[in-house]
């Protein structure tokens, strides 16, 4: 069983085992598949095996890994003993080791490492972070691992050696696999490359998991058909019913799936669920299971098998200690940098507003942050002066969400607003927030106090944690998002936020800032 996060909901990959016997089905089982089950050879598609369309994606990976990896020691050598490199001698080698050798060993070494740690894990390619976690994983425990032998046999391998070639090493090898997720979004966003699925469940959760998977096409799932505990009406969240769920089995065979998706709510049961993994055994189709803890993400989630029952325990979310101390640190840090290399921006943005309409530069605005604690929030003036008395009138033709006002042509906007706004430009004043301690640069957005008067339960946990610049809702739809959707995206953030986890929003934000036609900026 491997817990996997996928389009932000955590999957359970299951592998089926043991025989079906003679327990009476409880599904129809098309003559392909039951001919698997009694041990014959043929094969439900003539499709590719799962994820063996990314065999040549795969190929290349291997291929540019060890190629940055080549490239790191051959700098890492010749930066620290120059062309004709250096030996290696100890009491327990027979002879001297050149460091050319020793480069070469630890090519092949960390090409192994990357493969025992699933750096080439197809399942793991295109969305998330755990590609790259597994990189780094990979990296650091071939390092160490190294200084472990060389402790044990008493090598005196260079130190210089050791602390340039794990860094840039690492580095590489990550900005190559950064490069080649790129290519593979793509060709995902394109409709190619991707797992073709077949979804299983009652209505209600199947479509929160078509909306969930198809905003997110980097995580590989296109979505083909649903089987559902109500068959009437022909689609569910768009996606045509094809069956009921007793017949999955024979519309995953007509379809030549890849993946059948069971949701949390599947009236299969546990028997159920287990004679579905039996019935695939052998096949092409792998079974995908979205637990009922639906926010949880992977490191907080410990699956522990007693007795034949996997247990899966759910680590309480983290509100305090180092990883808060490291967050505030890189948010006075980060904020502090970010005024300072764009102040020349900063000038020129508030130059313009005063000469737009001779008004003030900054808005500024009450704002509920960490634990219901208010604040006034800056901003760029984007609005004429008084457009907060216009709201009023303005309310019978808002397009937002919940009790969120937003307008895609407000007419408050002056003529530069509507510009600064696009690019998020706007916001940059609340570096000075971030600055104070008042907001974060990742966390939920920051709301209104009458937009938290009519929060329920859940989303007065968004409350926990200090507002941010931006975070999952800016880089998973901003305004396009519906109210439950935008909710969703907050809590997940709450309950599992990381440094990582920072470090990726952060970096998807620019890639957001850059292209605001296509993630709901207005």
């Amino acid at each position: 069983m491997e817990v996997r996060e996928g389009a932000l909901l955590p999957t359970v990959s299951v592998g089926g085992a043991g025989t079906v016997g003679s327990t009476a089905p409880l599904f129809v089982v098309p003559d392909e598949l039951a001919d698997l089950t009694r041990g014959r050879s043929r094969t439900i598609h003539s499709g590719p095996r799962a994820r063996r369309y990314l065999a040549g994606y795969l190929r290349w990976l291997r291929l540019s890994d060890l190629t940055m990896i080549l490239l790191a020691l051959s700098v890492t050598t010749i930066a620290r003993f120059g062309l004709d490199g250096a030996s290696l001698s100890a009491p327990n080698l027979s002879r001297d080791v050149g460091y050319w050798e020793i480069g070469a060993g630890l090519a092949v070494a960390w090409v192994l490492m990357l493969h025992l740690h699933s750096g080439y894990d197809g399942r793991l390619s295109g969305h998330g972070v755990q590609e790259y976690r597994q990189v780094f994983h990979a990296s650091l425990w071939l390092f160490s691992s190294l200084a472990i032998v060389a402790f044990a046999l008493k090598l005196d391998v260079a130190r210089g050696y050791v602390m340039l070639a794990f860094p840039l090493g690492t580095l590489l090898l990550l900005a190559s696999r950064w490069l080649s997720r790129r290519w593979l979004v793509r060709q995902r966003r394109a409709g190619r490359l991707s797992d073709r699925v077949l979804l299983v469940g009652d209505r209600a959760h199947v479509a929160d998991l078509v909306v969930a998977l198809q905003r997110t096409p980097d995580a590989g799932y296109n979505v083909l058909g649903a089987c559902v505990d109500n068959t009437s009406g022909g689609k569910v969240a768009g996606v045509p019913v094809v069956g009921a769920e007793a017949d999955v089995l024979v519309r995953a065979a007509d379809m030549s799936v890849d993946v059948i998706a069971v949701s949390s709510s599947a009236g299969l049961g546990s028997t159920g669920l287990r004679h579905l993994g039996w019935a695939l055994e052998g096949t092409d189709i792998d079974l995908v299971v979205a637990p009922g803890i639906m926010d949880v993400a992977g490191p907080r989630v410990l699956t522990r098998p007693v007795q034949g029952l996997p247990l899966i325990h759910v680590d309480a979310p983290s509100f305090a200690g180092p990883n808060l101390l490291l967050k505030n640190a890189m948010d006075r840090v980060g904020a502090a940098l970010g005024l300072i290399v764009l102040l020349p921006v900063l000038l020129g943005i508030a130059l313009m507003i005063r000469l737009d309409d001779g008004g003030p530069v900054f808005f500024g605005q009450e704002r509920v942050g960490r634990d219901g604690r208010t604040f006034r929030m800056l901003k760029f003036r984007t609005m004429h002066t008084g457009a907060e008395s216009a709201l009023p009138s303005l309310m019978a033709i808002n397009q937002g969400c919940g009790p969120l006002f937003k307008l895609r042509t407000d007419p408050r906007l002056t003529r530069r607003g509507g510009v600064l706004r696009r690019y998020s430009l706007d916001e940059l004043p609340q570096l000075l927030n971030v600055l104070r301690g008042e907001m974060s640069l990742v966390g939920p957005r920051p709301p209104l106090p009458r937009e938290v008067a009519s929060y329920g339960a859940d989303a007065r946990r968004r409350l926990l944690v200090k507002p941010g610049m931006t975070g999952m809702w800016q880089i998973n739809g901003r305004s396009d998002l519906s109210w439950d959707e935008s909710v969703r995206l907050d809590l997940y953030y709450v309950e599992n936020w990381t440094p990582l986890l920072d470090l990726m929003i952060l970096w998807r934000t620019f890639r957001v800032v850059l292209r605001p036609d296509d993630h709901g900026a207005y």
